[in-house]
């Protein structure tokens, strides 16, 4: 596998600076934002990546089924609910309700480090780091809680994994659908037409046949 092409180790201190403030003007997360406490917020999309993107969640099927049981069993653990969650070979998404954010990442942190040391062992390669780290972002709305839930739902899509969200094993997808698809088409009170598409946002059918959802509002 070569090498993957990592953006901000080839941008010169300026460009680094300029990135920056371009992101937090558009109050996109930074490169690596401090963790903050909930500030009266309890629904979190909690994102990570391995160190420079490379593919080591996905090595091998094997892997990647097991880290996602132990990932789920961390949350299930420390937060009150999970909504929605994906895993993919080098990072992953996930959407829960946490009345303690920052032990929630605590504990997400010690969980990468036990993962971290694993798998080093296991591809003789101690020393090697593998995870950058967490990102939380609030969910600001019920609209920003739907549209990250799809967004989480249709990722591999977007990555190119496979041609229809429903069909990427390592995901809430399948659940999800299965459990409020025909609930929340009967649901009375406020909704979203939400699409799944690779741009949020975009009100349209997918070009991949996914129909929109109609999902009930908190």
């Amino acid at each position: 596998m070569s090498k993957p092409q990592y953006l901000w180790r080839q941008l010169t201190p300026k460009q680094r600076e300029e990135l920056l403030t371009w992101r937090k003007k558009r109050g996109n997360p930074w490169h690596s934002p401090p963790h903050r406490p909930n500030f009266g917020h309890l629904r979190f999309l909690i994102s990570a990546a391995c160190f420079e993107h490379w593919h080591l969640i996905g090595e091998c099927p094997g892997r990647i089924e097991d880290f996602s049981h132990d990932l789920l069993a961390v949350f299930s653990a420390h937060a009150n609910q999970t909504f929605a969650w994906c895993v993919l070979p080098n990072h992953y998404h996930i959407l829960v309700e946490a009345p303690d954010i920052k032990e929630l990442l605590h504990e997400l942190g010690q969980f990468h480090g036990r993962t971290s040391h694993a798998w080093n062992g296991e591809d003789n390669a101690r020393g090697r780091k593998v995870f950058f780290r967490a990102v939380e972002r609030a969910m600001r709305s019920d609209r920003h809680f739907w549209a990250t839930l799809n967004y989480i739902h249709h990722n591999p899509v977007r990555h190119g994994y496979v041609a229809r969200w429903t069909e990427w094993p390592w995901s809430s997808a399948s659940e999800y659908l299965a459990q409020t698809g025909i609930e929340a088409q009967n649901a009375s009170g406020p909704i979203f037409r939400l699409a799944i598409t690779a741009r949020i946002g975009t009100v349209r059918r997918c070009k991949l046949g996914v129909p929109f959802l109609t999902v009930r509002a908190a």
